[in-house]
């Protein structure tokens, strides 16, 4: 089987300065529903996912833009911003906006159906953990050289983080994050491209 190599996707390095803007605006949009957030008494956060109730569904859309003050979005920030840029670099647009989808679904559902009831998830952490399962088992599902790299990468930086998604703290969603994380794992073998694109280290 042969393909033409001049139709091959661009390279990561070509894709970087999209990935600056693309997190640049994400976290403007975060910090700007946070202010107004702040500025109503949080009463945004009334949108967040309520487990087990109907109108808690539309929280599975929502609550990854909202969170508990400026402390929890600056360190789910930090990371975003991290794994946000390296996800985006990594692969196409198409893919890189499929994940995200993906997670931000799985984290959402899984926080609604087995989340504590009476309780209130809010967070871009479920989209987080699901952007390192992805990258982690992106090198199992592309065994490419730059997506192995990337993933020992994630694996030696990000490893002991996998522990968020056993239960822990009560205030913390372990079911958001086990199950971003599992759609993360899951999207970087739905979405990995045809067998003779994934020998390069694009």
């Amino acid at each position: 089987m042969s393909y033409d190599v001049g139709r091959r996707e661009e390279r990561w390095t070509q894709r970087l300065p999209g990935a600056f803007v693309m997190v640049g605006l994400t976290l403007a949009a975060l910090w700007g529903t946070e202010l107004v957030d702040s500025s109503t008494g949080g009463r945004l956060d009334t949108y967040g996912i309520r487990p087990r109730s109907l109108d808690g569904l539309e929280g599975i859309v929502f609550a990854p833009f909202l969170h508990a003050g400026f402390g929890h979005l600056f360190s789910n920030s930090v990371v975003f911003a991290v794994l946000g840029v390296i996800a985006y670099a990594a692969v196409p647009l198409g893919r890189f906006v499929g994940v995200i989808v993906i997670t931000m679904l799985s984290s959402g559902f899984g926080a609604w159906l087995f989340g504590a009831p009476d309780t209130l998830v809010i967070g871009a952490s479920g989209v987080i953990f699901g952007l390192l399962g992805f990258l982690l088992f992106r090198g199992f599902a592309e065994r490419s050289p730059g997506a192995i790299t990337i993933s020992i990468m994630m694996l030696i930086v990000y490893g002991s983080t996998i522990s968020g998604v056993l239960p822990g703290a009560s205030y913390i969603s372990w079911q958001s994050h086990l199950f971003g994380f599992l759609g993360g794992a899951g999207a970087a073998f739905l979405l990995r491209p045809p067998r003779q694109q994934r020998a390069g280290w694009r």
